[in-house]
C-alpha cells in the first residue's frame, strides 16, 4: 500500500472505527482531505524552476457538523495534514512550511456544507495572498472568491457555491514549460510575490496579469516600464485572451493556452 493510500486507510478508520458513531453528518473527513488537495492544486503559485503550494488552511463548518467533530478533531486535523504533506509530496510541490490547518464555525453553513480557504503562509509570518485571502485573518465565507463552499448534502448536489464562475482552464507556455493558471488568475513579473515569476530584466516586478471575466480571460500591463505586446500590438488598456496568442514581456514571450 502506498503512502497516500495508508493515510487514506487511516482518515477512513476515523470514520468507521472507534469514532465512527460521531461522523453521521455528510462532512466526512475524507471528503474534507479531497477537497483540501484540489484547493492544494488549484492554488499554486508559480516561478520559473518551482512550483509553491499553500500551507495555511481554514476549514468552515456548519455548528451542527462542528460539533460531530467534538473529541476527535485534533486527530482528524492531524491525519488531513499528513494527507496534504502526502499529495504535495506526489505532486513535486513546494510547500514553505509544514501544512496547517484550522477548523471554524460559520452559522450561514447548512448541514453538509464547507467551506475551505488556503493561503501560502512564509516562515516568520509573511504571508502572499495566494487566491486573494487576508494574510493575517480568515474571513469565514468570502464576498471576493477567496473561499470555496461546497455540499456533500442530500439536500444539495455537488457544489452548491463559488463565490464566482470558474472559467476554462487557463495555461501559459513559457521557454517550453506549461504552467498553469490559477482559477483566480495571476500576476506576472519579476517579484517574487508574482504567481508567475519570470528571470529577465527587462520586466517589470510586477508587470502584467491575466485575469478571468464574465467574457473570457484578459491580459493587462500593470504599469510596467517597458509594456506589453500581444500579437506583436502594445496594450494600453485590458486585451481578450484567445488560445495560441503571443504575449511579450520585455525579451520573454509567452503563448497562452486553455485546457
Amino acid at each position: 500500500m502506498n503512502v497516500l493510500k495508508s493515510v487514506e486507510t487511516t482518515i477512513a478508520n476515523l470514520v468507521e472505527g472507534t469514532f465512527g458513531r460521531l461522523f453521521r453528518s455528510e462532512v466526512r473527513p475524507m471528503e474534507l482531505a479531497r477537497k483540501l488537495a484540489r484547493e492544494m492544486d488549484e492554488h499554486r503559485t508559480m516561478s520559473v524552476s518551482r512550483v509553491y503550494a499553500p500551507n495555511e488552511y481554514s476549514v468552515w463548518l456548519s455548528p451542527e457538523d462542528r460539533a460531530r467533530y467534538e473529541g476527535v478533531e485534533h486527530e482528524v486535523i492531524d491525519e488531513l495534514c499528513a494527507y496534504l504533506l502526502e499529495h504535495a509530496r506526489r505532486e513535486e510541490l513546494i510547500l514553505t512550511a509544514s501544512p496547517i490547518i484550522t477548523f471554524h464555525t460559520d452559522e450561514r453553513l447548512a448541514l453538509g456544507e464547507f467551506g475551505i480557504q488556503a493561503q501560502l503562509v512564509r516562515p516568520g509570518g509573511h504571508s502572499d495572498e495566494a487566491h486573494g485571502a487576508a494574510a493575517q485573518e480568515a474571513e469565514p465565507i468570502s464576498e471576493h472568491g477567496e473561499t470555496m463552499i461546497y455540499s456533500t448534502s442530500a439536500r444539495v448536489r455537488g457544489q452548491v457555491a463559488e463565490a464566482q464562475d470558474r472559467p476554462t482552464r487557463a495555461l501559459v507556455v513559457v521557454a517550453g514549460r506549461r504552467l498553469p493558471v490559477p482559477p483566480r488568475g495571476a500576476t506576472i513579473g519579476r517579484s517574487r510575490d508574482c504567481d508567475i515569476v519570470l528571470d529577465d530584466s527587462g520586466i517589470s516586478r510586477r508587470h502584467a496579469e491575466i485575469r478571468p471575466g464574465a467574457g473570457g480571460w484578459t491580459v493587462a500591463d500593470l504599469g510596467s516600464t517597458n509594456g506589453v505586446r500581444l500579437n506583436g500590438r502594445a496594450l494600453s488598456d485590458a486585451q481578450p485572451l484567445h488560445a495560441g496568442d503571443h504575449v511579450e514581456l520585455g525579451s520573454t514571450e509567452i503563448v497562452f493556452e486553455l485546457g
